[in-house]
């Protein structure tokens, strides 16, 4: 491992500093780590600047260690990789991780949908494969600025199961930069978990021209829509080996409204003209739903609605 002198603390990379990216990388450099960042927008802003938060969790900004561009050779292999990229087609995320990885570098992915793991295990098969889930609300309001709102708690374990080492460390350094986490050692049960909701209200605020979850909510219907579309998830999910929480609707649908009005990752990704996650977050549960025979005539809908609707 290549400690900075001194510094018994891994060296990190992000790969794919957006809003996510930048706030995981905030807590780790808080924790004592050295961490670099590849950027695709926001280079000059953040080379010059670093980055600016607002937080609950206080002043959360920081200036990298290096800032690097796609194609930048890295000054050092990192101990480990967080991949924070949207999961989009067309999107290689192996090719985009393969210049910064090293034979022990920990590929730690902290992104949304199901089944996205698969690519990189069969891809980086010697690498040790962290999977986490990001419960937070935060948001990029300009090159190198993010604010965030509320949360920020992680479930992580390895891809497909497990819970080693290299997740104990990052458990470890995540809790001293000040973030909850949820070891598990069944990660795609808690992707499933993370699909009742993300699945039913993130494609319908894209069809809802970008509405904010109590728009939806109390729209004429909204409520009883998005119930519907969320039971369609659970029997899914069932099917796949992972049933649900009898209360899980109910603690979906009280948490949101505690929430607050809030915009999720794809009603901003639209408004902002910006490509969606639509197999990640719907596409992928509706394969499976077909591979396992589970009807989902609500969820098929909104998939091919919005299908028609990209072009």
């Amino acid at each position: 491992m290549n400690h900075k002198m001194g510094s018994d603390k891994p060296d990190i990379l992000v790969i794919g500093a957006g809003a996510i990216g930048s706030f995981y990388g905030a807590i780790l450099k808080r924790a004592g780590c050295a961490v670099s960042v590849v950027l695709r927008s926001g280079y000059d802003v953040v080379k010059a600047a670093g980055f600016r938060f607002t937080s609950p969790l206080g002043d959360l900004s920081w200036t990298p260690d290096q800032v690097y561009q796609p194609g930048d050779t890295p000054v050092q292999i990192p101990d480990y990789v967080l991949l924070c990229v949207k999961v989009l087609p067309g999107e290689d995320r192996a090719e985009l991780v393969r210049p910064w990885l090293g034979e022990d570098t920990g590929l730690v992915l902290i992104e949304n949908g199901l089944d996205i793991e698969r690519e990189l295990a069969d891809a980086f098969p010697g690498n040790p494969l962290v999977s986490c889930l990001a419960f937070i609300a935060v948001s990029r309001t300009g090159p190198g600025t993010v604010k965030h709102q509320a949360y920020g708690q992680l479930v992580m374990g390895n891809f497909p199961m497990g819970f080693d080492q290299h997740c104990e460390q990052l458990a470890t350094l995540f809790r001293e930069g000040g973030i909850d986490i949820n070891g598990t050692d069944a990660v795609v049960g808690e992707r499933w978990r993370k699909c009742v909701w993300n699945t039913p209200f993130n494609p319908l605020s894209v069809l809802a021209n970008g509405a904010d979850t109590l728009t939806m909510l109390d729209a004429p219907g909204g409520e009883a829509l998005l119930r519907l579309l969320m039971e369609e998830v659970i029997a899914v999910a069932e099917a796949d080996g992972y049933p649900m929480p009898a209360d899980i609707i109910e603690k979906n649908m009280s948490g949101t409204r505690a929430m607050g009005a809030y915009k999720n990752s794809m009603a901003l990704d639209y408004l902002n003209d910006r490509p969606i996650e639509l197999d990640a977050i719907l596409g992928n549960v509706v394969t499976i739903a077909d591979r396992l025979k589970v009807p989902v005539p609500h969820l098929r809908t909104v998939l091919v609605t919005l299908r028609i609707r990209q072009g």
